[in-house]
């Protein structure tokens, strides 16, 4: 559903106008914490609808929006496409927060024979010097050990076996 080839904002527009602050322009709409804004797509005769979440400084989404009745100005605005609009971005916004969420946090369950302990491998995508945690608790949510290790680190069945194997010892 996003289409990146509208024209990005400019450095000058202020996205969100005043925090709070109700705007209902055929081509502006700030309510309920988003703000739609309508533009000229460069890359078409087409014009793109960004919705960008108060406090942001980029659009949450960008996608196609209508053309009016005169087939060359956009369509204006209107509570329900508002409300519909803000529906779509907050689902999306929602999935990439999944998605990340789970490409930065894995757990796996193993056994030891005498118990079961829950391993789990906690990314922090540090811009300087990522890194990760690797955790393990017992049935009762008791931690049993901790280490740092590299982001690249891969938690698999077996690596999480060998990890429990070898004591808790610091994988290499």
């Amino acid at each position: 559903m996003t289409d990146n080839s509208a024209a990005p904002l400019e450095e000058s527009d202020d996205a969100t106008g005043d925090a709070g602050q109700k705007i209902q322009e055929p081509r502006l709409w700030c309510d309920d914490g988003w703000t739609a804004r309508i533009m000229k797509n460069d890359d078409d005769d087409g014009w793109a609808v960004a919705m960008i979440k108060d406090g942001e400084r980029e659009p949450a989404l960008i996608g196609p929006w209508t053309m009016g009745r005169d087939k060359k100005n956009p369509k204006p605005l209107d509570p329900s496409a508002f409300i519909t609009l803000v529906k779509t971005a907050t689902e999306f916004v929602r999935r990439h927060e999944q998605q990340l969420h789970a490409m930065l946090h894995k757990t796996i369950v193993v056994s030891d024979g005498a118990a079961t302990i829950s391993v789990t491998l906690d990314i922090i995508p540090d811009d300087d010097f990522p890194y990760a945690v690797l955790t393990a608790h017992d049935e009762d949510r008791e931690q049993l050990a901790q280490v740092k290790v590299a982001a690249t680190f891969k938690l698999s069945q077996s690596s999480a076996s060998t990890w429990v194997a070898n004591e808790f010892r610091k994988p290499n």
